[in-house]
């Protein structure tokens, strides 16, 4: 089970700038902050490369700008060894930034201007048709456009493939494009969206999961905070608890629960066994950044 599987990611290539500070700013507050910094992000990004270190071999399909960000970006994904062939640049939008805040407790708010992901197109998917249909599983997220997600997940599910949807940012998903999704990841307040109920104990875990999976898909993945996720594998419902550590920043830490998730449903685990690895992968709220906090399959331990 160990045997290098091929993971397909579909997403946003971005450039994270992050201010730290002791909390986050109400609406209409300016409040002074303390370190800058800026480095590589975006969902679609910060999953292809988890999913890299983890173990998997990686294509990424995204869009970038012509511009320095997106050709640094570029660069960073090839030394992961990622097959960026098909990471195509939009000659007229900028690339993709995000603007964080990152408070003492390690939570963030975040703002995203797409940029260039914006125009990641269904002839651009078409043209990655060969990879998608070598893929063991397409890992996709919503910062690209809706579109081009659905029309992704129908070539996938016509060739048999596992999809993974981490429907980030929250919106509104038809049941027609749920039903070609293997696995849905979202978090409490997307599981809001998608369910209707409030997302605030196991109970209420529960019961979004079941309406979630009513909606015809059969695997639901709800990411909890704090390292916890609650999983529904068709009618079976497991809490995967938390892993202990010591919570830095929390930027991009779903992201890499997705990848490594996405990881460890390729080599043919349940979705409670890769929720365990996923949960394992925390170690990335112990280091400041996405990216860079991403950790290697060496240093994941269950």
């Amino acid at each position: 089970m160990d045997t290098k599987k091929k993971i397909v990611v579909i997403g946003s290539s971005n450039t994270d700038m992050v201010i730290k500070s002791d909390r986050l700013p109400k609406p209409g507050e300016t409040i002074l902050g303390g370190n800058f910094y800026m480095k590589p992000g975006g969902k679609g990004a910060n999953q292809a490369i988890a999913a890299a270190r983890l173990g998997s071999e990686v294509t990424f399909i995204s869009k970038i700008g012509y511009d320095l960000f997106g050709l640094q970006a570029l660069e960073i994904y090839k030394s992961e060894k990622i097959n960026t062939e098909f990471i195509f640049t939009d000659q007229k939008s900028p690339s993709g930034v995000a603007l964080i805040s990152v408070d003492s407790f390690g939570e963030n708010s975040i703002i995203v201007a797409p940029g260039a992901s914006r125009s990641l197109s269904i002839e651009d998917i078409n043209k990655a048709e060969k990879k998608i249909k070598e893929a063991d599983i397409i890992l996709m997220q919503l910062e690209v456009p809706i579109e081009t997600v659905e029309y992704a997940a129908t070539i996938a599910n016509q060739y048999g493939k596992k999809v993974i949807l981490n429907p980030a940012p929250a919106s509104t998903l038809s049941n027609s494009f749920l039903k070609n999704v293997h696995t849905i990841l979202p978090n409490r307040i997307e599981a809001e969206m998608l369910s209707g109920i409030k997302v605030m104990d196991i109970e209420s875990a529960h019961q979004a999961a079941k309406t979630i999976g009513e909606k015809g898909i059969e695997n639901v993945v709800i990411t909890l905070g704090r390292d916890r996720a609650y999983v529904k594998e068709k009618d079976t419902y497991t809490m995967i608890p938390a892993k202990e550590v010591e919570t830095i920043d929390t930027t991009g830490a779903g992201d890499v629960f997705c990848g490594a998730f996405s990881v460890y449903l390729s080599k043919g685990y349940s979705l409670a066994e890769s929720g365990r690895f996923a949960n394992a992968a925390a170690i990335a709220v112990t280091r400041i950044g996405a990216q860079s906090a991403i950790p290697y399959k060496r240093e994941v331990t269950l």
